[in-house]
């Protein structure tokens, strides 16, 4: 996207003639999309176990901190951090919002043929979906992106405690799922 769409796109169309400061901030928040959005997207896709619910949250996310660039900058030293949180937050909302419903993603009478994840049917990815979604945020962020306790403690706004006991119940619960699916071996 260049500089001009992105302005369009964050309202910078209608603000371009009241100075400087408003294309500062756009572009600075479009940089950041630009340098973060793949990922955002990787851990929007662990999030929500799908591609598109991973799009779909992260691009609810980033309008309403969009909105809101200049305080989140003046609010934290790493925004990063604060869209990691805010997409676990929405995520963990939506969640709850929808859990009694049971969303299938093509309707039964048609029949297409859609490309094969290659993660659908690996144990671990599986029982990685099936995690609550807070045990699954800590294990993404701790095992996928590599962050330190103390980095997902402050990126999710929890106690460093917290995160340990989210990690090792999602890790056991992790041992149990694929130890039943292994036949009782114990690799981990």
């Amino acid at each position: 996207m260049t500089s001009a769409a992105s302005a369009i796109a964050w309202g910078g169309g209608r603000a371009a003639g009241r100075g400087s400061a408003v294309s500062d901030e756009l572009a600075d928040f479009g940089e950041f999309v630009q340098a973060s959005l793949p990922g955002l997207l990787r851990y929007g896709h662990a999030l929500t176990g799908n591609p598109h619910d991973a799009a779909d949250l992260v691009q609810t996310v980033l309008e309403k901190i969009g909105s809101r660039w200049t305080h989140v900058q003046r609010k934290t030293a790493d925004p990063l951090a604060y869209v990691r949180r805010a997409m676990a937050n929405a995520h963990i909302s939506r969640w709850r919002r929808l859990k009694r419903e049971s969303l299938v993603a093509d309707l039964p009478e048609q029949r297409t043929a859609e490309p094969v994840d290659p993660f659908e049917h690996e144990p671990l990815w599986q029982a990685l979906r099936e995690l609550p979604p807070r045990q699954r945020a800590v294990i993404v962020l701790r095992y996928y992106e590599g962050l330190s306790e103390a980095e997902i403690a402050a990126s999710l706004g929890v106690s460093a405690g917290t995160v340990k006991s989210q990690a090792s119940k999602a890790i056991a619960t992790l041992r149990t799922k694929i130890g039943s699916i292994s036949g009782g071996r114990d690799d981990w």
